[in-house]
């Protein structure tokens, strides 16, 4: 019910919220004369505040056409390597007509990004893509909108989430491959790469783990006290719609995006109006650098997607009410999850300071769990003064974050021979 009237209210509003895009577009217009009278300034950049309030933000596009890589400027394509109902692994295929550069390319090491299936899309993660790109090739879990997946492709579980990430690492090929989990997907991804371990699979070269909740029990967060303090049923209750009519998931079982925004919105709000009123004001200034920048922000913030009922009510059950990865207790398909198992795969985790949804501790914790990697294999990276997205975006992760992780990847590009026991420091490394 409450899904529908969203989309009611969405559906009155729309004629006002277009009108008042149209009338701010109108009042700056440098050929109407309008704009030139004395507060017209003022007026237009109410009508575009209202307008962008209330406007609906589609999945911007990632947009990254080129790349500096080995020193010269290679286009960049996206292609969708794996087509599932609810992901497509997307390859960004970099390009280049000078031999040498082709060359230089080709012996790059392979990079697999999972994005975080929890509101935003995974252009989320842009900035990340394309600083890797200089130096990688690189694929990315590009998550669908659970309200466009019609139900007849079934749903959605974390079992499944696991599942596609095993199905992308072999499609890609383990023995060459390096995989970097930001935030929610650090979990499954340890799941996906345990089980694989276990099964006597080849596991990737490297893991690396940022800002994710491995062990929710260390300094919780906000996120993890909402989770702790309601019982699963407020969630099935208060959180979970039916998707309407109008989309091609009509009756599956959501957490709505404009609920997730509403949450995101409400742990910090006084920030969020201070930066609607310093874009009123640089508009009605003619900042329009400034205006600008808040646009680009808030396109990509504002901009979320329906997350499968069944994935997330396993998400807060079994990551951050029973902690059941920890405490050595997690079956995924019947299967118990050991990270111990993991012997070759090399392991770096990366926290924030300041981050306030995953806290400080939580990603250290994998460290704790795969007791089977020796020690020189494992690093681990406190980013100083540095939130939740400043570890995977901004100047903080490009200057200083981005060259640690691109040297760790290039210092583990060979692999190794998996021994068992306790001796695991004294393992071989293979010959070219």
């Amino acid at each position: 019910m409450l899904y529908d009237l969203h989309e009611l209210n969405r559906s009155l509003m729309n004629p006002f919220v277009g009108w008042s895009g149209a009338a701010a577009q109108l009042l700056t217009a440098k050929e109407n004369w309008l704009s030139h009278f004395p507060g017209v300034q003022r007026l237009a950049a109410g009508y575009e505040l209202t307008y962008r309030l209330g406007k609906d933000y589609e999945k911007p596009p990632f947009a990254i056409r080129s790349v500096i890589a080995h020193g010269h400027e290679t286009p960049i394509s996206e292609r969708v390597s794996i087509a599932k109902p609810f992901c497509n692994l997307i390859r960004f295929k970099r390009f280049s007509d000078d031999v040498a550069n082709l060359d230089a390319m080709k012996n790059d090491p392979v990079v697999l990004v999972v994005a975080p299936l929890s509101g935003h899309h995974s252009t989320l993660l842009r900035d990340t893509v394309k600083s890797l790109l200089q130096d990688h090739k690189v694929y990315l879990t590009d998550w669908v909108d659970a309200r466009m997946v019609p139900l007849d492709q079934g749903d959605f579980d974390l079992d499944d989430y696991v599942a596609y990430i095993q199905e992308f690492i072999r499609h890609i090929g383990a023995e060459r491959l390096h995989v970097i989990s930001v935030c929610q997907p650090t979990v499954p991804v340890m799941a996906a790469i345990s089980l694989m371990a276990s099964n006597g699979e080849k596991t990737p070269l490297t893991m690396t783990m940022m800002g994710g909740p491995i062990d929710p029990r260390r300094c919780p967060t906000k996120v993890n006290d909402l989770a702790t303090t309601q019982p699963m049923s407020w969630f099935e209750n208060n959180v979970i719609h039916t998707v309407p009519a109008n989309y091609p998931g009509a009756g599956r079982k959501v957490y709505p995006g404009f609920l997730q925004h509403a949450g995101f919105v409400a742990m910090n709000p006084s920030r969020h109006m201070t930066s609607h009123w310093d874009f009123y004001e640089s508009l009605r200034r003619g900042d329009l650098e400034d205006a600008e920048s808040h646009r680009k922000f808030y396109n990509e913030y504002n901009a979320v997607l329906d997350m499968p009922a069944p994935f997330y009510l396993d998400t807060i059950s079994t990551i951050f009410k029973q902690h059941l990865l920890p405490r050595g207790l997690w079956d995924v398909s019947g299967q118990r999850v050991k990270p111990a198992d993991i012997r070759a795969t090399a392991l770096l985790t990366i926290e924030g300071e300041l981050d306030d949804i995953s806290g400080r501790g939580q990603t250290e914790a994998a460290h704790e769990l795969c007791s089977g990697i020796p020690a020189s294999r494992k690093q681990n990276l406190l980013i100083k003064d540095a939130g939740h997205y400043g570890i995977f975006s901004g100047r903080r992760w490009r200057e200083k974050i981005y060259p640690q992780l691109r040297d760790f990847i290039a210092s583990h590009a060979s692999p190794v021979v998996a021994t068992k026991g306790r001796k695991a420091d004294s393992r071989r490394r293979k010959k070219a």
